[in-house]
């Protein structure tokens, strides 16, 4: 069989996207109400295109307020059965968090499946956490998100068999009953708190030889692990699907300070993120609360990063870092026509904490490093004048090695050097500094 008569395998999902009128009038003044919820559908498109589903289809409805009982109404129910039944679609995936009752009538109103936008990125970070960490982060948040839509028993635990939006480590518990599922979110909660520990341990192993954490963050998809990879040399897994990362990276780099530093590379952030999945990935997300500076990554080929950005410094807010030194990076700027770039190239020449960077060109690239290395505190330089016997090679290669060297003589069997070093290392040589 040729690739155009292959058979496309992918599961078929029609979206529903519900918007209320007052909350997209006080988005976008100037938009029709019908274009703002159409974004918010697409980016629901990609969500699910990143979990392995063919969107067959998506109905948008708008109204004044949500109802209670079934989020869109008894009406719009029908319609969306009668949709379902046309395209043949085992699933339908709803653009807003359902409670228990809602996600029963809305199976009982379509007739199939259905899942809501949490329970979505929910299967996404199950298929992308491939360490023991990650997987169990993802098993703990979806077993909190599970436990409260035990209500009703084996109807409900009839529905979690395979496809999007019942994988990951957590599916093989789903038949147990409350009190055992309680039972594995302690024991879930008590394994991740030694992980918590081991990270503790590992930075107080790092800060012993100041190295101070740069934390790469963004809206997901904006660019971040393939601008990582490019700073660092590293093979991070990119892909242009949503949530591609979730297991942070961690990579020492030399500034042209001669400083080292750790860059990490951290999951993107997103509209709306589950309060419940932060809580479950603190573990990952404590690197970003250590970090010394936070590199904020947007990809500025968006039509939509002005709203994204505002997205991700809340969820900088919510973990406590928002007064952070930050650096604000707009990557992907090869995307951008000649007259975009230009009047970008304008404003960051007023912005000077704004920098432009393309990591698939590597345009911008040099001038990222050097910011850093302007911006971060940790470790300063000193300037030292320095009296060394030329037999001590060792410490001689360490002043070049960390240090830039300004100038250099040689008398009476010693070097006399003026050097700027790191604090930590100018510790290190303090015996032969110079008053």
């Amino acid at each position: 069989m040729n690739e155009s008569q292959s058979v496309d395998r992918r599961e078929r999902v029609l979206l529903v996207g519900v918007s209320l009128k007052k909350r997209i009038r006080a988005r976008a003044l100037g938009d029709s109400d019908s274009a703002v919820g159409r974004d918010s559908l697409d980016e629901l498109q990609e969500l699910a295109e990143s979990a392995g589903a063919f969107v067959a289809g998506s109905v948008l409805q708008l109204r004044d307020s949500l109802d209670p009982a079934t989020l869109v109404g008894r009406g719009k129910l029908e319609e969306i059965g009668a949709e379902a039944n046309l395209r043949r679609v085992p699933l339908v995936i709803v653009d807003h968090d359902l409670t228990p009752v809602q996600l029963r009538n809305m199976e009982r109103g379509i007739g199939c499946r259905v899942i809501d936008r949490t329970q979505l990125i929910l299967d996404i970070f199950a298929v992308h956490a491939h360490t023991r960490e990650g997987q169990l982060q993802v098993e703990l948040a979806q077993l909190n998100y599970l436990l409260p839509r035990l209500a009703g028993g084996s109807e409900d635990l009839s529905r979690l068999g395979g496809g999007i939006g019942t994988r990951g480590p957590g599916e093989q518990k789903l038949e147990t009953d409350r009190r055992r599922i309680r039972h594995r979110i302690a024991k879930i909660q008590a394994a991740i708190e030694t992980v918590r520990r081991q990270r503790a341990n590992r930075r107080r192993a790092r800060q012993s030889v100041p190295l101070g954490m740069i934390a790469f963050v963004g809206y997901t998809n904006a660019g971040k692990s393939t601008l990582f990879n490019a700073l660092t040399g590293s093979e991070v897994l990119t892909s242009d699907r949503m949530f591609a990362t979730l297991d942070p990276t961690i990579r020492a780099i030399q500034l042209p300070s001669r400083r080292r530093v750790l860059l990490s590379d951290t999951v993107g952030f997103i509209r709306d993120l589950p309060p419940g999945l932060i809580a479950a990935f603190r573990a990952t997300l404590e690197e970003v609360q250590e970090a010394a500076l936070i590199v904020n990554v947007t990809d500025i080929s968006n039509p939509h990063h002005a709203e994204q950005d505002i997205q991700v410094l809340k969820v900088l807010s919510d973990l406590g870092v928002a007064d952070r030194p930050r650096l604000q990076v707009l990557n992907k700027i090869d995307r951008l026509g000649k007259e975009e770039l230009k009047a970008l190239t304008g404003a960051s020449d007023r912005g000077p904490v704004m920098t432009l960077t393309s990591a698939l060109t590597g345009a911008g690239l040099p001038d990222l490093i050097a910011r850093i290395d302007n911006t971060v505190e940790v470790d300063p330089l000193v300037r030292l004048k320095l009296r060394m016997p030329a037999s001590d090679g060792r410490n001689l290669s360490l002043v070049k090695a960390r240090g830039r060297v300004l100038r250099s003589e040689f008398s009476d069997g010693h070097f006399f050097v003026e050097a700027e070093l790191p604090q930590s290392t100018a510790r290190q040589l303090q015996q032969f500094v110079l008053d």
